[in-house]
């Protein structure tokens, strides 16, 4: 007789499920190691190789700073002249969508897996990311699973997006509320380059 964790019996299928489910993680540890360590290599250039091959979607014109972790690469898409700063976590295990000339500061963390606390057995939930064009995310900002970014919002530093952003908003705080609103609505301006050995 087979149980589970939880102490729940398990049919013979469900067990040989888990069993390939768990050589899939074992195997998804080992690249999440290297592309980690892929992280900390001081050259764009070999380092959107090792997160391209992991099967991270990365547009033209865009950098990740050094540091960067990734939960599941092949879920992230960036899009064109995209800087992503230094030491971020990007999550993968639902759709993570980065649009066109996004500014995202350093060590900000995007999530699209939580647990439920509700459920018995503190299950993983995921929910899709999408953060549109022109948006700027400030440092140490943490967006949660599900939330929608509009298009060139600013998310304040150190801000807990909980849900969806309007376009041109401003938020801040814990967790993130509307504080103000972009007053220029024209976007059309592209990024600096990015710093070589950063």
């Amino acid at each position: 007789m087979f149980k589970d964790r939880m102490g729940k019996k398990l049919s013979l299928g469900q067990v040989i499920y888990k069993g390939f489910n768990r050589l899939f993680n074992y195997v998804l540890d080992i690249e999440l190691f290297i592309v980690r360590l892929a992280g900390f290599i001081p050259s764009h250039i070999i380092r959107k190789f090792i997160y391209r091959c992991a099967g991270v979607k990365i547009g033209r014109k865009s950098y990740i700073h050094m540091g960067a972790q990734f939960f599941y690469p092949a879920g992230v898409r960036i899009g064109r002249n995209t800087i992503i700063g230094q030491g971020v976590f990007l999550d993968g295990r639902d759709k993570l969508q980065i649009g066109d000339h996004v500014d995202i500061a350093s060590e900000v963390m995007v999530y699209n897996s939580e647990h439920d606390i509700n459920a018995e057995d503190f299950h993983a939930t995921v929910a899709p990311v999408a953060i549109g064009d022109y948006v700027f995310i400030g440092p140490r900002a943490v967006i949660l699973p599900g939330v929608k970014i509009g298009k060139g919002a600013v998310i304040a530093a150190g801000a807990v997006v909980t849900e969806d952003v309007p376009e041109y908003a401003i938020v801040g705080g814990v967790p993130a509320k509307v504080i103000g609103e972009r007053r220029l609505k024209d976007l059309h301006y592209r990024l600096g380059r990015a710093r070589l050995f950063q």
